[in-house]
């Protein structure tokens, strides 16, 4: 644990004030315009932002993201239009005053997102599953919107008329 450096809220405060551009904002406004880019402002950690993966497959649409933490109860999962929208909740653990962090990276909070379905999908077809702690929603397509194979005709009947009923195409 040689290379770890302790450092903690009161101790970013404590530092020597030094001049920042936003700072008068940041003080008089409690406004941190860079907020979202930031992993934490003033020693608080970072929103819970879960990244999700999108993809289409023949058949379907499927969103997938990390919900490490996250209970059933805690998700929202709802369909509006053409809107599917994902929200909820990763609570806090208890951290004891006598404990000592290192470093403290974990982000908890609330979040949402939201996705537009495109016109092929079938809202009345979808099914969500939360499995070890990945959220797996699918949305299916309508029938006129899935992928289908299209055989040519007449071609097989034409080769083998030709070969005098064999299978074999001609050089």
């Amino acid at each position: 644990m040689a290379n770890l450096i302790r450092r903690t809220g009161q101790q970013l405060e404590s530092t020597p004030a030094r001049w920042e551009p936003l700072r008068l904002m940041r003080d008089l406004m409690n406004w941190e315009p860079f907020a979202g880019t930031l992993p934490s402002v003033r020693g608080e950690s970072a929103a819970f932002a879960p990244r999700f993966e999108v993809k289409e497959t023949k058949d379907a649409y499927v969103f997938r993201a990390d919900l490490p933490g996250i209970e059933e109860e805690d998700l929202d999962i709802s369909l509006t239009g053409d809107r599917l929208t994902v929200c909820g909740r990763r609570e806090a653990e208890q951290r004891e005053e006598s404990d000592t962090y290192y470093t403290y990276e974990r982000s908890y909070g609330s979040f949402a997102r939201s996705f537009m379905l495109p016109e092929g999908a079938d809202v009345e077809q979808v099914e969500a599953e939360l499995k070890d702690g990945v959220l797996t929603v699918s949305v299916g397509k309508k029938a006129e919107h899935q992928e289908r194979k299209i055989s040519l005709k007449g071609i097989g009947e034409k080769v083998k008329a030709v070969l005098g009923g064999k299978s074999k195409r001609p050089n």
